[in-house]
């Protein structure tokens, strides 16, 4: 693979093209415009309420024309002397009626343009507007209030390390990252998943894409809590993808690991999930992560320094694969 799937901010590098299903989106018009960009949902949000309003403003420009209501010794400075009731008051045109559109959406109260009970289309169509606007609006402003309470820019504070390494733990090859934290707010209920994708070629024609679980591990445990950055290692074993992997290996191979961590947000509860990928430039075989926890002991704390996220240092480790490791160690 000569390109990510997945970038380091987490964003997927995947271009869908099917032009066939693409008036699907409209299906789920609420769920496209809560994922659209700020900028696209702005846009929206402005030219729904203006059309709401030019269509209802048009409606009863409509009504006033068919009545008569403007016609030149009917418009409002004549009125007195016509003696002529108008479907709404202090109507002069289009803009008068575009005006009355907005303050019935809005009630924002009609000060000098007000219906009278000449006309019964008008109170059809401002009791219309009232209730269509009453749903239009909430699910306008649902959709802004749920781009607003999306867990999306929590993840951007969950920080990934640069690089992987892969050395020695415990007389096993481990392949290792780091994932933490820098809210105070805490992530409950972690997990963290690591999936290698590669192109797999099953016969001689047909080439695809696979993905491959690597069972991993929390700083050695089942579950944690997330109190400072973690490491997630995953042992290359016999059940491992890596197994077969040396150093050499790597250098030349065409893999992708892809991370992704979920967990729950303190505060609210909603689910959260962070991703990124490591290729093989960002495997750095022999090396271990440097320590980022240290006891201040004259302040009384532990301090987690967040620029050696991702540094590290080189350590002894056998260059050749998991399998064979193990066998020299049964010689």
């Amino acid at each position: 693979m000569t390109r990510k799937v997945v970038q380091k901010n987490g964003e997927f590098n995947i271009d869908r093209t099917n032009p066939n299903n693409k008036f699907s989106y409209f299906s789920s018009w609420f769920m496209t415009m809560v994922e659209a960009r700020w900028r696209w949902t702005l846009i929206n949000f402005f030219a729904a309420f203006t059309a709401d309003w030019l269509l209802f403003g048009f409606i009863h420009w409509l009504i006033a024309l068919t009545h008569g209501d403007l016609s030149d010794e009917n418009l409002p400075h004549n009125q007195n002397n016509s003696l002529w009731t108008p479907c709404v008051r202090n109507i002069y045109g289009f803009t008068s009626t575009f005006l009355f559109s907005v303050e019935v959406h809005t009630t924002v109260a009609y000060g000098k343009r007000a219906i009278t009970i000449e006309c019964p289309q008008t109170v059809l169509a401002m009791c219309l507007q009232c209730i269509l606007s009453s749903f239009f609006s909430a699910f306008m402003i649902g959709i802004l209030f749920a781009k607003l309470t999306r867990p999306k820019s929590r993840t951007l504070t969950i920080l990934f390390s640069k690089q992987a390494v892969i050395s020695m733990r415990n007389d096993k090859l481990c392949f290792v990252f780091r994932v933490g934290d820098i809210r105070k707010s805490k992530i409950l209920n972690i997990k963290v998943s690591v999936f290698i994708l590669r192109l797999a070629v099953y016969n001689e024609y047909i080439e695809d894409f696979e993905q491959i679980e690597l069972i991993s591990e929390i700083d050695g445990c089942d579950t944690t809590f997330f109190l400072w950055p973690v490491s997630v290692i995953h042992v290359i074993d016999k059940g491992s993808a890596l197994y077969d992997i040396s150093a050499a290996d790597l250098l030349c191979g065409k893999i992708e690991i892809l991370a992704v961590f979920e967990g729950l947000i303190e505060s609210t509860g909603q689910p959260v999930q962070a991703r990124t990928s490591y290729t093989v430039k960002d495997i750095l075989w022999g090396h271990r992560f440097v320590s980022m926890v240290e006891n201040d002991v004259n302040k009384h704390y532990y301090d987690v320094d967040f620029s050696k996220l991702s540094e590290t240092v080189q350590v002894d480790t056998p260059l050749c694969s998991g399998h064979e490791y193990e066998k020299i160690m049964e010689i």
